[in-house]
């Protein structure tokens, strides 16, 4: 079962946001009503009795006209409602084979309680309504989509933000209140407030939930910072150029929305099946009616043609997809795999272009040493100077140190943009970039200079360690020691490309980092093809692109940048570890960070699949056999099928369904095991 004409044209808002959940607890309420009332009216009903041995009292005739009545027009308004509705669209389906059904068999049982026809379908009636109350409060509950992305993106902006006046006092307001021209002072460890220039100070700039770059990046007077991005080692004032729907998170929310709004919701399985059932069923009901007319039997002809259109809607039907669904999503919720949107998932088995994000996803997304040079004691005395400093890179070296030795570091100074300096133990120590030894005019030993030019063609950044030497015997600055850091590999993302290729799955790898970075991961995995700087834009078109060479895209990120991206894609899966925006964005989330997830997605996808293709011939295969006997093709051969044994066979068809979709249970799922 699927969105239906019903819940589009009178729930529209409920396949939006929080609304699953609101449309999924009117269909939670409405079945349990609903069953209530149904016990009494199966418990009344002489054809039950009947299977069951025993006799209904007399006074029970009233019960099941009267909340029979109630049953259909309270509990089967949905399904009446959504049967206008298609035929309006003429887009026939679910909801008016649904419809039709329980139409003629309150029309057919209300004759009959009158006295008129003889037919009585309350209790078959009853029973439909109930259980496809049932599986629409499933599928609703199962769809329910996490609705944070927009309001994530929102929570990036500070809470307040600090204007500085014309004389130079500076007063807390809202980011709202700012407006373009006015300045505004980033604290370090800051967030930006608004899009702007810089116009004073100078810091390294953690842009990556923006750019996806994994490295913050030095932001100088004259140069532009983005609204949500962090000042991390300094102060900076910034003059406000674009404030509300003019910034940069302004624009990945449009496009968020934009990309959202144009993803395919193609009609599933059962609706489609319903389709086909729905014409199936008229075209049997009118030749039914007019075979029996011409052979001079208007009272059969009427009894066939009803019980005909009663009985073509199986009970199977309404669950063959809903309870594959929630058995799905619970089965996946017990790997680690949040679905949130079950298009998407069923959509994953066609995948054949897996898009990964590199930072974060593929790779840790915090900068680790990945080698030492030069003196022995490097990495300790550098960790020594650095340990007083926020900057990323520097908690990393202190981290690879482990235990920092001796007495703590004296006189620490930032040198915003290029470094730190301290004295260790009486001599005065720096650690910095590049731009540290061109500031000093020092030059990097040649054997220093040999690994360092290695480290950066793999994409790496090179920290220098600068003594003065002033207690040994060669005073003067100098560069003893070279540390490289970089953003290192998962160590699941092997498995994860190489599982992908086994299944006959292209991988294709985007990140916002420079080309040396991007192509040195990508030969480490094995990648098909890369796709690097790039900006939140770019990597929606990139999907638009991949998706115009004929690839289902599937695309794996984690962060604000991947969005759009995550959105627009035919399957969005977001690594959990990662921001509650690339999560809003996403159809399926991966609890944890283990890139190999994707694997039991598609695993999940496939499975479900299976059983929902195996509940549907199930379905539909009581009506290939039930409706032509209901018809009454054996009559010459003296044999009808009466209605009775109509209901039993088509309960028999949904225990069966049943029973197939609790196999799920069963799927492989572990990451490991599938790589």
């Amino acid at each position: 079962m699927t969105s239906s004409p019903d819940t589009e044209a009178g729930h529209a808002g409920a396949h939006q946001h929080a609304g699953h959940h609101d449309h999924a607890a009117q269909f939670r309420d409405r079945f349990a009503l609903t069953l209530v009332l149904a016990v009494p009216v199966v418990a009344s009903s002489p054809m039950v009795g009947m299977f069951l041995g025993y006799t209904p009292p007399g006074w029970s005739a009233w019960i099941a006209p009267a909340l029979g009545s109630v049953i259909f027009f309270w509990g089967g308004w949905p399904f009446l409602t959504g049967a206008v509705s298609e035929i309006r669209t003429r887009r026939p389906g679910m909801m008016l084979l649904i419809g039709t059904a329980i139409t003629v068999a309150f029309g057919a049982s209300l004759l009959g309680s009158l006295g008129i026809g003889g037919l009585d379908f309350w209790w078959e009636l009853a029973l439909l309504v109930v259980i496809m109350l049932l599986g629409h409060w499933l599928e609703m509950r199962a769809l329910g989509q996490a609705s944070g992305a927009l309001d994530a993106l929102a929570a990036l902006l500070p809470d307040t933000a600090e204007r500085v006046g014309q004389d130079g006092t500076v007063e807390t307001v809202a980011p709202a209140a700012l407006a373009a021209g006015d300045t505004v002072l980033v604290r370090s460890g800051g967030r930006v407030p608004a899009d702007g220039t810089v116009v004073d100070g100078t810091a390294d700039v953690d842009e990556s939930m923006i750019t996806g770059e994994s490295r913050p990046v030095t932001r100088s007077p004259g140069d532009r910072v983005v609204a949500g991005t962090i000042a991390t080692d300094s102060a900076l004032r910034v003059r406000v150029d674009a404030v509300g729907e003019d910034t940069a998170l302004s624009g990945i929310r449009r496009l968020v929305e934009r990309a959202t709004a144009s993803r395919s919701r193609a009609q599933a399985l059962a609706d489609r099946a319903a389709a086909l059932l729905f014409w199936f069923a008229a075209g049997a009901a009118v030749l039914t009616f007019a075979a029996w007319t011409l052979l001079g039997e208007l009272p059969q002809a009427v009894v066939r043609t009803v019980t005909v259109l009663v009985i073509a809607c199986p009970h199977a039907l309404g669950l063959a997809i809903p309870l594959v669904i929630a058995i799905s999503t619970a089965r996946a919720a017990r790997a680690g795999i949040l679905v949130t949107d079950r298009l998407a998932l069923e959509r994953t088995r066609s995948v054949d272009t897996v898009l990964f994000d590199k930072t974060g996803t593929l790779t840790t997304g915090t900068p680790e040493v990945v080698g030492v040079a030069g003196a022995e004691d490097t990495l300790s005395v550098a960790a020594r100077v650095e340990v007083d400093s926020e900057h990323p890179l520097a908690r990393a070296v202190v981290a690879a140190a482990g235990p920092v030795p001796g007495p703590p570091a004296r006189d620490f100074r930032s040198l915003t943009g290029r470094g730190v300096r301290a004295v260790v133990d009486g001599e005065e120590v720096a650690v910095g970039g590049p731009g540290l030894i061109t500031d000093l005019g020092l030059d990097v030993p040649a054997d220093l200079r040999e690994r360092a030019d290695a480290w950066h063609a793999d994409g790496a950044t090179v920290l220098y360690l600068v003594r003065t030497g002033e207690q040994s015997k060669a005073p003067g600055q100098r560069v003893t020691g070279a540390i490289a850091l970089a953003d290192t590999v998962r160590p699941e993302s092997r498995a994860a490309v190489e599982g992908l290729h086994a299944r006959g799955v292209r991988v294709v790898m985007i990140t916002g980092d420079a080309r040396p970075v991007a192509d040195a991961v990508a030969r480490d995995l094995g990648v098909d093809e890369v796709f690097a700087e790039v900006l939140p834009a770019d990597k929606d078109d990139v999907v638009a692109r991949l998706q115009a060479r004929g690839g289902v895209v599937a695309m794996v990120g984690d962060g604000v940048n991947d969005a759009p991206a995550l959105a627009r894609a035919d399957v969005g899966i977001a690594i959990g570890a990662g921001t509650d925006v690339a999560i809003g964005a996403a159809g399926v989330v991966l609890a944890g960070s283990d890139p190999r997830g994707v694997l039991s997605v598609i695993a999940l996808s496939r499975a479900g699949y299976r059983k929902m293709v195996q509940n549907l011939w199930w379905a539909a295969g009581y009506n290939l056999v039930s409706v032509p006997l209901a018809a009454g093709v054996l009559a010459p051969a003296g044999f009808v099928l009466p209605p009775a044994v109509g209901a039993v066979l088509m309960s028999l068809s949904t225990i069966v369904v049943a029973l197939n979709a609790q196999l799920l249970r069963r799927v492989e799922l572990r990451p490991d095991r599938l790589a």
